[in-house]
């Protein structure tokens, strides 16, 4: 077993993730418990609001109520890093899309800074095309602004004096501390499955983190690491409890898989990590 989590004998890490909402357990609460239980990791989502006139999506008809009820990520986040020491927390995904780069790169640093280097930045582009136009993003160059946007982050977290010259993001000589405690920042983990993911995570991603699926996403894998040239971390979100999705998913070289928990009361979040912890002791053979 690693550091504060769960290892199993090929490498794989295991974590949790929760739509923190404001009628559930308390993101603190749930840190605790998955710390407390051996998880490696702890991801929050985010959105900051929910257009009214709901436009049906390709993997949901009808949207969850949890979407227009969650807490602010790093509102969330930080709860979470207060009440633990060795939990890996993280935004899973972060929309930077809808997101000023020089106030969340202040964020991001924050948090890492005074988790003691526990942070993991996943990153995505979004879905809801009307809620980032409610920002003011155009949803066409959405792929185009995140990828400026993390690279404005990357230069404020390893300069002293950081500037950015792009199509979307310009700033000139700007100080910003603190750094990250990670040198030289946070792991960017590129959330997505779409056709032109690859390009951002071999641009700026330290890791592809897609949505669990039961086809297509382990022979993706092997084309990734086929086209990187360098270290390429593969971390599936949303692996359900079952001890045979797991092993497919370490098989093909991932190295952390994490699991939902429902937006609900402690007693329901503590019977699916018993569902969970019981598919990694099959896969584990513990």
């Amino acid at each position: 077993m690693g550091p504060g989590g769960r290892r199993d004998n090929e490498g794989m890490e295991f974590g949790v993730a929760i739509f923190p909402t404001h009628d559930a357990i308390r993101p603190a609460d749930v840190a605790v418990l998955a710390e407390q239980r051996g998880h490696e990791s702890l991801f929050f989502p985010e959105h900051t609001h929910m257009p009214a006139e709901h436009t049906p999506h390709y993997r949901m008809k009808d949207l969850p109520r949890r979407y227009s009820h969650t807490f602010d990520l790093f509102v969330a986040v930080t709860a979470a890093v207060t009440v633990t020491t060795r939990l890996r927390v993280g935004s899973g995904v972060c929309l930077l899309i809808q997101r000023d780069p020089i106030t969340t790169a202040k964020e991001v640093a924050s948090v890492d800074y005074l988790s003691g280097g526990r942070f993991e930045f996943g990153v995505g582009a979004g879905w809801n095309r009307v809620e980032m136009a409610n920002h003011g993003t155009d949803p066409r160059r959405r792929m185009a602004l995140l990828r400026e946007r993390v690279e404005a982050m990357k230069a404020i977290w390893t300069r002293e004096e950081a500037s950015y010259a792009g199509e979307f993001v310009n700033f000139d000589r700007i100080w910003s501390w603190p750094k990250p405690a990670q040198r030289p920042h946070p792991p960017v983990l590129v959330g997505g499955d779409g056709p032109t993911v690859f390009d951002r995570v071999l641009a700026f991603g330290d890791a592809w983190l897609p949505n669990y699926a039961p086809s297509g996403i382990l022979d993706r894998a092997a084309q990734l690491r086929a086209q990187a040239d360098r270290p390429i971390s593969l971390q599936v979100m949303g692996i359900p409890a079952d001890a045979k999705e797991i092993e497919a998913y370490a098989n093909a070289g991932f190295d952390r898989a994490v699991h939902w928990l429902p937006s609900a009361a402690r007693g329901p979040v503590e019977r699916e990590l018993d569902a969970f912890e019981s598919a990694i002791a099959e896969f584990t053979g513990e």
